[in-house]
């Protein structure tokens, strides 16, 4: 199995979350970026550096990912084509992506864009906090096991 992060965006503290549970299940973990990051010195745990440009580290997660992996993204569009194919996904707060609420996220998420360009909602997502956190590791054990089931 492997676990995959849109690592530009997603929180340092899930990617250690991440890493932690890949030690103990004994899973890969695919860090993808579109510019160079530090990455923990595990051998389970690769880097790879898309070339720069719009949406080529989304892209590339949704060429290599297959089904029965997981991707953890915090982009709605993203995380729409990975469904769509049949993978995983889940945002660094611990809500996971399917397709049953795709469509409202995707609502939801094109409201706020609309309402931002217009001036009338400003700033982003809350503070990653404990709270976020215990949230992430909850769902991550959660899907893991569905997919190690699965397999």
């Amino acid at each position: 199995m492997r676990v995959w992060i849109d690592a530009d965006a997603c929180p340092k503290a899930a990617k250690e979350q991440v890493v932690r549970f890949a030690l103990k299940r004994q899973f890969d973990v695919l860090l993808v970026a579109g510019q160079p990051l530090s990455k923990p010195a595990f051998a389970c745990v690769r880097l790879i550096v898309v070339p720069s440009g719009p949406d080529a580290a989304d892209d590339y997660l949704v060429e290599h990912a297959v089904p029965g992996e997981l991707v953890i993204c915090s982009d709605v569009p993203l995380a729409d084509r990975l469904v769509k194919k049949g993978v995983a996904a889940l945002d660094p707060r611990g809500k996971e992506f399917d397709a049953q609420n795709m469509g409202e996220r995707l609502a939801v998420r094109n409201l706020f864009t609309d309402l931002r360009e217009q001036g009338q909602v400003s700033g982003g997502q809350a503070p990653y906090g404990d709270r976020e956190k215990q949230a992430f590791a909850n769902a991550l054990d959660r899907i893991l096991t569905r997919l190690a089931r699965q397999a």
